[in-house]
């Protein structure tokens, strides 16, 4: 079955970036068929390039057959809309007189789709920043029946953000998501609590914790990482 997981997050800057290269490097070491898309940016294309960098790169499939799976995406591919002004995509597209559709983004992710088994969609900001003309990274899950991803960075604060984030989506998308607690390099109080606070309102098997990994990452290192390794086999499902 072709399945489509969309990253979104609280906030930006959260790690959907970091979440979403480790996704689709693992699916692609386990000789899955995956492409990963940044459909719209602002500000500069870095999040982009890492995601090209993933999924450009000759694997070593893991298993008794061992072989190379090498996926050729071309750089305008995974972020076909992408715009300078270090602004919400929609107004950074205004200030160049363009726009973007979501018949446009929709049309494009179900052209990849038909091409791979998985498609990773990482979106721009939070949940409801907006993307393009009229709609947000809700309007596109619900266009693209994705299952969400929600990423937060855990300190104090994130489960007051992580539930505004699950009350703004539908019920029918609400009830396939699934959370990842990113660790701080230095934690605060609250961190070693905040997965457990959340299962009160939210089932506990479908939140997550990844450890601190690091300003620059490495994802084959820390796909070595067994508890790293399990999380995203979960996550996958």
């Amino acid at each position: 079955m072709r399945q489509i997981f969309f990253i979104t997050g609280t906030d930006t800057g959260v790690g959907k970036t970091v979440l979403t290269v480790l996704l689709a490097q693992f699916l692609r070491e386990g000789g899955v068929n995956v492409a990963a898309l940044k459909p719209v940016c602002s500000g500069n294309r870095d999040d982009a390039r890492k995601l090209f960098a993933a999924l450009n790169g000759a694997v070593e499939v893991q298993g008794p057959k061992s072989k190379v799976q090498s996926c050729v995406l071309s750089l305008d591919e995974i972020n076909p809309w992408h715009f300078r002004a270090p602004v919400a995509p929609s107004l950074a597209a205004k200030l160049e007189k363009k726009s973007v559709k979501l018949s446009q983004v929709v049309a494009h992710a179900r052209a990849l789709q038909k091409r791979f088994d998985v498609l990773l969609v990482e979106g721009a900001g939070g949940l409801l920043s907006p993307l393009g003309e009229n709609f947000d990274s809700r309007d596109l899950i619900s266009a693209l029946r994705a299952t969400p991803v929600i990423v937060a960075a855990n300190r104090l604060g994130a489960v007051n953000h992580l539930l505004l984030t699950l009350a703004a989506l539908p019920k029918n998308l609400r009830v396939k998501t699934q959370i990842v607690l990113m660790s701080l390099p230095k934690p605060d109080a609250a961190a070693n609590s905040n997965a457990n606070l959340l299962a009160q309102f939210f089932p506990a098997g479908k939140i997550f914790t990844l450890p601190w990994l690091g300003k620059k990452i490495s994802a084959s290192g820390v796909l070595k990482n067994p508890p790293v390794r399990r999380t995203l086999r979960a996550l996958a499902r």
